[in-house]
């Protein structure tokens, strides 16, 4: 029995692909940041699938330290994780907003999060293996300025949730090269368009795919054993894809390497 972690798992996407993961029988480990959220996700998922191996775990994204203290908790309290999805985000909407750290709130939460929770969570998921780390991203994708990645000069949504995107494809991909793939794959996804979750909604997009598609797409990263040893693409749904150029640049992703773990882990 798999032991699962989803993180943003109340809603949308998140919630559709802890269902379809408690109805194969896994272990799941929900987070997210409300806990009266958590706990009737949790009662609709037992109800729907009669599974009784369902956790629920508080933080909010917005703040490392939370961030930190979640890991050290799934850390210490299971003796396994399988997969770590990393789903959780926010959208492109409203003006421009700080982490509790002091950094942009879109890139805080849709990359330097999942960043410091897959790092602290790398002992835990290389003595499980073979374990798989799923990166829930976008075709919406921007270059990162390294000379104003928290966009203080000129600032939009859209530039903040496309380069976050970016920076998890290349974070991805950081990854893939540094794992033995027979231990841990790591892989990331534009799951479908515009699904017609909160976020998109919140965007005053119109939705163009179902949940269903981008949880069967992401279904497929987690569980498909053709997949087993795949390390290091980026799937457009269920086809392989060349992400933005710069997710390919070296010297860029080691300036969003160095800047990460000076934010995430300073001291």
């Amino acid at each position: 029995m798999p032991t699962i972690l989803v993180t943003g798992a109340t809603d949308g996407l998140g919630k559709a692909v802890a269902t379809s993961l408690a109805q194969d029988d896994a272990h799941v480990v929900l987070h997210g940041r409300d806990d009266a959220r958590g706990e009737q996700t949790i009662d609709e998922i037992r109800s729907a699938t009669g599974n009784e191996r369902l956790d629920w775990h508080r933080a909010d994204f917005a703040s490392l330290a939370q961030v930190r203290a979640l890991a050290a908790t799934i850390a210490d309290g299971y003796d396994r994780l399988d997969v770590l999805v990393n789903n959780a985000g926010i959208g492109t909407s409203g003006p421009r907003r700080q982490s509790e750290d002091g950094h942009e709130l879109v890139f805080a939460v849709n990359y330097l999060a999942h960043y410091a929770l897959t790092r602290s969570l790398l002992p835990l998921l290389t003595a499980s293996g073979p374990a798989r780390i799923v990166n829930v991203s976008s075709a919406g994708q921007a270059p990162i300025d390294f000379d104003d990645v928290m966009l203080e000069r000129h600032y939009s949504g859209v530039q903040a949730y496309c380069q976050s995107k970016l920076a998890q494809v290349m974070f991805t991909f950081d990854l893939a090269e540094e794992l033995d793939p027979a231990e841990v794959t790591a892989n990331c996804l534009h799951p479908a368009t515009y699904m017609p979750t909160k976020m998109v909604r919140a965007a005053g997009a119109t939705p163009a795919s179902s949940v269903d598609q981008g949880r069967d797409a992401t279904l497929r990263l987690v569980r498909d054993s053709d997949l087993g040893s795949v390390s290091g693409r980026y799937y457009s749904g269920v086809h392989e894809e060349r992400a933005h150029p710069q997710a390919y640049d070296a010297d860029a992703r080691r300036r969003l390497r160095e800047l990460s773990e000076r934010l995430c882990f300073p001291g």
